[in-house]
This record gives C-alpha cells, structure tokens and sequence, in this order.
C-alpha cells in the first residue's frame, strides 16, 4: 500500500486530495496545525492524521518522528499547506509581511522535504508533489489574457515562484524521487472567498495525477490539470 503524507490536509485542496488519494487505496496521513480540525478532518475522511506546524522546526522534525514510528513507511509527499497574503498596492507591502508568506509556503516546503527525505528514500518509488500557483509562474504572469496577470500578489507570487524552483533543484540532484510543482488553478477556497470558477475536485486533478506517478513518471516539472505549465 502506497503511505502518503498531505500537510494542509484539513480543508480545501488538501482535504479533497486525500479524500481522492484514499478512493485509490492510498493509506493517507493528513497533517495539520490545529488539533481539533486535524481530528475533525480526520475522522470525517477516514484517515490518520498528525499535527504539523511547517513554519516550526520542531514541529516537523516531531512529526517526521511520528509518522516513521506510527507508519514505518512514506511515499508519497503533498507540500500542500500554505497561506495566501493580501492582494493590493505592491507599495503597502513590507518586509515582514511578505515574509511571513515565504516561511509558510516556501521555507515550509524545505523543512517538511528535509525531515522526511530519509523515510522518503526507504520507499521504492518516493514521490514529492510541490503545490505551487500559476501566481508564480513568470509565462503565466506575462499572458494578458490570464486573471494572475492582473493581481498584485507581491509575497504569495514570490512564494509561489520559489516554490516551483525548489521543485527544479531537488529533482535535479535527488534523481532516485520524483518531484514535481503543480498549479491547481483559480479554484473555489478560503484562499479567494470560494470565487474561483473550479471546483476542489477539479482544483486536485493534477495533484492527484502528479501524486500516482510510478518511479518512470516525470520529474522536476510544472504542470496543471491541462498540461504543462511554463515556468
């Protein structure tokens, strides 16, 4: 059996991944930092679940410890947690602000990735799925006819960028894994007020897609339900 570990896996995109991820016979972990929602989650999808702040050394390395000591086994990695920052004058940002966003859903990606390489390198075919945004991507940015082009995301767009860099350099020096970023698309969550026009079953085609590649999948690409993604 496949394990999988979704952090953000408590509502929105993770949720609905691991609830796809389980209707495919994965044995799927969600991680949150909220004990009530993570159970609450958890039990409602059927699912373990373990408490993980990505913003906390300690935290993931605690978590890393449990899932090895609980599970024995990864596999399957969805950086999925994340937050978004305020849409407005690029003038009102600060430093602080948009660094926040960079410790969630950057730096945040690192310390999971590192805690859980060694468990991830026991697997036969470990899989990393980087949940990125079209925000990020420069092509996307620079087509006039997309809606990211127009939004002023100063800290979620850097976030976001680096995100899908991280995705480039860890497939190129960690051959033995598949690592992969993905953009779900402009879909309905607490992100954006439920505005988006895809659905969160939509919004995870890739990332479901992206998390049941086998050991000959792609690695170190960019890509959405439609296809590929330009950087």
């Amino acid at each position: 059996m496949t394990t999988t570990f979704i952090t953000g896996g408590n509502k929105s995109l993770g949720y609905e991944t691991a609830r796809r991820l389980k209707e495919l016979g994965h044995l799927v972990i969600i991680g949150a930092r909220d004990a009530g929602r993570g159970q609450a989650a958890a039990d409602e999808l059927g699912v373990d679940w373990v408490p993980i702040d990505v913003t906390s050394d300690q935290s993931v390395k605690a978590a890393a410890e449990e899932i090895r000591s609980r599970f024995g086994a990864l596999d399957v990695l969805v950086n999925n947690a994340g937050i978004s920052d305020r849409v407005g004058n690029v003038e009102d940002f600060d430093g602080p602000a948009v660094m926040d966003v960079l410790n969630t859903n950057t730096v945040g990606i690192v310390r999971t990735t590192h805690a859980l390489l060694p468990l991830l390198k026991e697997s036969a075919a470990p899989v990393i799925v980087n949940v990125s945004s079209g925000l990020g991507s420069f092509t996307v940015r620079a087509d006039e006819t997309r809606i990211e082009h127009s939004i002023p995301s100063l800290g979620y767009s850097a976030s976001k960028a680096a995100t899908t860099m991280l995705s480039t350099i860890y497939a190129q020096f960690l051959p033995a894994l598949r690592i992969n970023s993905v953009d779900p698309g402009y879909t309905a969550t607490d992100f954006n007020g439920h505005s988006g026009p895809q659905t969160v079953t939509e919004g995870t085609d890739v990332i479901v897609r992206m998390a049941t590649i086998g050991s000959d999948g792609p690695t170190g690409t960019f890509s959405d339900r439609h296809g590929v993604v330009g950087f």
